[in-house]
């Protein structure tokens, strides 16, 4: 293998190297979530642009000194910086999709074959702030919401064992959250028809995207039409409509490990 040079990166045949990879896309993931241009990371950090681009791009080995700078410049630990490196980050999955998807059902049926905890991102934030989701889109808006979803997915990616966490649906319409989650978590799209989504949030009993509009399933039918081009980014995409939680849970696993597999239409 070839060693790195004096800067610290590393060059010849053998530069990819999938740790310094993954800890590459977590730093970019973590800038990206602030909102930061890599100037402004570099200018914190007191590393140069130069190699933060490296490390970004996997191709630097960054000292343990290093490696504290950029800790305390994203206002992380140490730990909580390398925490995703200690397990397979990778191994945690998202589920996406809107409301009704199945991403409960689905998501604990999941995290019991696979033997892991599942987790609800909005009862995480819920319980960061003391605010229900009514209270905080009520109170503080969707801005307050957002920054509350992103510190939250941090402490989950970071000091979380290996997990299977269910989405809020518009994580994927603010790109910071969504390229934070896409850099960490292994993301699966449930696709379900419209009208799924619609029986299935009225069988739970919550009507309140519903309530006093008229035009409530209009409303959802484009709201999915704009937000499916995101959706597609996701790793996995699982059809759930006319099918039982344990067939999706299944192919869900078997698209895991054979990611290669055609996605579900």
């Amino acid at each position: 293998m070839v060693p790195p040079d004096a800067a610290g990166r590393v060059r010849g045949v053998d530069a990819r190297q999938p740790l310094l990879e993954r800890f590459g896309a977590l730093v970019r993931a973590l800038r990206t979530a602030r909102g930061w241009s890599r100037r402004e990371l570099a200018q914190r950090s007191g590393m140069s642009e130069r190699f933060l681009a490296d490390v970004e791009l996997g191709s630097a080995n960054p000292s343990l000194l290093r490696l504290a700078d950029l800790a305390s410049a994203l206002d992380l630990g140490l730990a909580g910086l390398l925490g995703g490196l200690a397990r397979d980050a990778r191994r945690t999955i998202a589920l996406l999709g809107l409301r009704g998807a199945g991403k409960s059902t689905v998501g604990e049926a999941l995290a019991r074959r696979l033997g892991v905890p599942f987790v609800e991102l909005d009862t995480q934030v819920e319980k960061a702030t003391g605010l229900s989701l009514g209270e905080i889109f009520q109170v503080h808006g969707e801005d307050y919401y957002r920054r509350a979803e992103r510190q939250a997915l941090e402490r989950l990616l970071t000091d979380a064992p290996q997990c299977v966490v269910a989405t809020g649906g518009g994580i994927v319409t603010d790109p910071a959250n969504f390229a934070l989650l896409r850099g960490s978590a292994t993301t699966v799209w449930l696709r379900a028809e419209p009208e799924d989504h619609w029986q299935r949030v009225i069988a739970q009993g919550d009507t309140r995207p519903m309530a006093d509009n008229e035009r409530a399933f209009q409303d959802l039918r484009r709201i999915l039409e704009e937000r499916e081009p995101l959706y597609r980014q996701a790793d996995i995409t699982v059809a759930t409509s006319t099918r039982t939680v344990e067939q999706v849970t299944e192919e869900i696993l078997q698209r895991l490990q054979h990611p290669l597999v055609s996605a579900a239409r």
